[in-house]
């Protein structure tokens, strides 16, 4: 069987990577059980609350990733290191996430036939 980890490493305003890798995420749900959502580097921004993108004219697609659970994506992983470097930890985000180490996280790769990065 496939598994396809999905891997974010952009911000969530600026380009449109994030909702379109989000989307590709929850689509792919419906094909599939065997997949994961790794955030690194600027990728944990993506899960921050309390955004306010309406203020640069961006959609507020943030609470999108609330519907994870519903689709059974339970695999959340968030890099430990790059929310270190941002001053952040696990509870300033949306929804609940296991934190890895960078060496976890390519140990966790290592389990993903296919790689998705947006």
């Amino acid at each position: 069987m496939t598994k396809i980890a999905f891997i974010c490493r952009r911000g969530p305003h600026g380009t449109a990577s994030g909702r379109e890798g989000l989307d590709a995420l929850l689509a792919t749900s419906a094909l599939t059980e065997s997949l994961a959502l790794f955030l690194i580097g600027d990728g944990v921004l993506q899960l921050l609350r309390e955004q306010s993108p309406q203020g640069i004219l961006q959609r507020h697609y943030a609470p999108t990733f609330k519907m994870l659970e519903l689709y059974d994506v339970e695999e959340v992983y968030v890099c430990a290191a790059s929310l270190a470097e941002r001053g952040l930890t696990a509870e300033d985000l949306l929804i609940p996430v296991t934190v890895l180490s960078p060496a976890e996280i390519r140990h966790q790769w290592d389990n993903f036939t296919t790689h998705i990065s947006f």
